[in-house]
């Protein structure tokens, strides 16, 4: 049987931190690997302001989201009845605001890293090639 590609949207939430940019990584709820903020793109929204409200769920972030993707990588999603391959698009948004509350707080870290160190934490060769690649 044939496994189609299912999309997902993402937020690469970034500062500057002198010249540098910095990305913020959050943990995976049940793996509690690093990631950046992603999820299912929503009926409502367009691609870039469900990446925005990702941000927001997961991380606790506000900021100015850019409305063309930065880049694209997958993973393979393990399921308890099937993998999938997901293809995630990446728009970023540049924080302006961290919230001491937010929706997934209690099940979630999040830190910041120079974008080299994010790109050794997280586990997907395509997202590790994009943070190693980001400028700001």
């Amino acid at each position: 049987m044939e496994v189609s590609t299912v999309r997902q949207v993402a937020a690469l939430c970034w500062r500057w931190r002198g010249n540098l940019p910095e990305v913020l990584l959050v943990t995976s709820r049940e793996t509690k690997r690093w990631i950046i903020p992603k999820g299912w793109p929503m009926a409502d929204r367009k691609d870039h302001a469900a990446a925005k409200r990702e941000a927001f769920e997961e991380a606790g972030v506000d900021g100015e989201i850019g409305k063309e993707p930065i880049g694209q990588y997958s993973y393979e999603k393990v399921g308890a009845d099937d993998n999938r391959p997901i293809l995630v698009t990446i728009y970023p948004l540049q924080v302006t605001k961290l919230l001491s509350a937010w929706p997934e707080k209690k099940e979630r870290k999040r830190e910041w890293f120079v974008a080299a160190d994010a790109a050794q934490r997280v586990a997907e060769p395509g997202l590790k090639a994009i943070l190693r690649n980001f400028r700001g």
